[in-house]
């Protein structure tokens, strides 16, 4: 279940970061793009301006003039003198000449600013057009004749190719001056291509690391959901098998008792009974837990001297450790300790688990001690033994519902939920609870509440 989880989130996270980065993407190279058109579409606009202002104060075209206006194949040129090409058109191709007749049919079918042409494979932008004027009187090319020169520019799409066009019309002398120019937008174009492709490989890979990040990252997520998944069926295992031995005592002392009579069958029913109130025990701790784990479990809080607590359970437990032969001791500092806001029965709970695991694990002969410290800003409550002590891998463990640190102990009573139980009360009491080596062996549980 928690691998198809952890597959559906990851195709979420990546799919929603991927969605979010191609838009942007997009984003950028529209606004990108268009710039790069402006700026190409501008430029050409003033270097025909100047190109053709220059042409207009020349009276004679070279054919070295417009060799070196093509260089590179920065611009195609074709010039017609009152409707005859020049000489210099005649090395034009076929597909050069249709490109030049297209854009003249443009020109002629679209009077003043142009706007639109059927002869273009796509609608084309006029970004620049210059009225008519004369030639002012007085320049250095005065003819017997005004010069009169109108100037159109536009770019247009033609089987494939994009190109910048400008088209003039220069009258003088009598003659008409025919000038049509075409800048290929191949570099822009190739421009555009390549920052597209750039962009196309940085957002692949940013979607492979986003989709790695996303699944090392839901994957931490569900890692404490799955931890906790296999803690809730190791719970239920766990208690289906605690229920299920004294059940099982209870259910053979009832076979048993039907055919017994006398001494025996009290026997059998105290075994009964005695099951019963395990099974109880556990129960109770078993919704003990539960109430803390969905939160509703209520603290009363009151000021408790904590001094006089310890010394009454320390009473309550010197006659147990007396019974194993295990010598009990407490510790008290020396000046009064103030009140500490706590329940009382909760912690005295705490207390009397410790307690009583101190003594179920210290063998005979052993001791247990009972410690209270004050440090100023918390009060310790300490219960050491010189047990068997603890594995440093274990530490960690002991406090999970049903974890018991000798896997083969049968001893009734113990249901491995103390612990457990304990540290959520702390917990609850905003302390902490830890665990540790007693100098020369054994273990030191210690409550810390602030």
């Amino acid at each position: 279940m928690f691998k198809k989880v952890h597959l559906r989130l990851t195709i979420l996270c990546g799919s929603i970061t991927a969605v979010i980065l191609l838009a942007m993407s997009f984003g950028y190279l529209y606004i990108s793009e268009q710039s790069l058109k402006n700026s190409t579409f501008a430029a050409f606009q003033n270097n025909m301006s100047t190109l053709l202002a220059g042409m207009e104060h020349q009276n004679v075209i070279t054919h070295e003039w417009l060799t070196k206006m093509e260089e590179n194949g920065r611009y195609l040129i074709h010039i017609t003198d009152n409707g005859i090409p020049f000489l210099y058109n005649e090395r034009e191709t076929e597909e050069q000449k249709q490109l030049f007749e297209d854009v003249w049919r443009i020109y002629e079918n679209s009077p003043g600013p142009l706007v639109g042409s059927e002869y273009s494979d796509t609608s084309h932008m006029e970004f620049f057009y210059t009225p008519p004027r004369r030639q002012k009187a007085g320049s250095s090319t005065d003819s017997e004749d005004p010069v009169l020169m109108s100037l159109r520019g536009f770019s247009l799409l033609h089987k494939t190719k994009s190109y910048c066009a400008c088209i003039a019309v220069s009258e003088r002398n009598g003659g008409t001056l025919q000038i049509i120019i075409l800048s290929p937008l191949d570099p822009l174009q190739a421009q555009i291509d390549r920052q597209r492709f750039l962009f196309l490989l940085l957002d692949v890979a940013a979607i492979v690391l986003l989709s790695f990040f996303s699944w090392h990252f839901t994957r931490r997520i569900l890692k404490p959901l799955k931890e906790n998944q296999e803690r809730q069926a190791r719970f239920v295992a766990s208690a289906s098998h605690e229920l299920r031995t004294p059940l099982a005592v209870i259910l053979s002392c009832a076979s048993a008792s039907e055919k017994a009579d006398g001494e025996e069958r009290i026997r059998f029913l105290e075994a009964i009974h005695s099951e019963g109130m395990r099974m109880s025990r556990l129960i109770d701790d078993m919704l003990l837990l539960s109430t803390a784990a969905s939160g509703s479990w209520s603290i009363e809080q009151t000021p408790v001297e904590l001094d006089t607590l310890v010394l009454n359970l320390f009473e309550a437990f010197e006659p147990v450790a007396a019974k194993k032969n295990i010598t009990l001791s407490v510790s008290l500092p020396e000046a009064s300790l103030p009140a500490v806001p706590c329940d009382k029965e909760r912690i005295t709970q705490v207390l009397a688990i410790l307690l009583h695991n101190a003594v179920s694990y210290t063998p005979v002969g052993g001791r247990v001690r009972l410690l209270l410290t004050c440090n100023g800003k918390s009060t310790q409550i300490s219960v050491e033994d010189n047990g068997p002590g603890i594995p440093d891998a274990e530490k960690e463990q002991i406090f999970e519902r049903f974890y018991r640190a000798e896997k083969s102990r049968t001893e009734k009573g113990h249901f491995g939920l103390g612990l457990c139980i304990a540290c959520e009360i702390v917990h609850a009491h905003h302390g902490k609870i830890s665990v540790s080596d007693t100098p020369g062996g054994g273990s030191t549980f210690t409550v810390s509440l602030p």
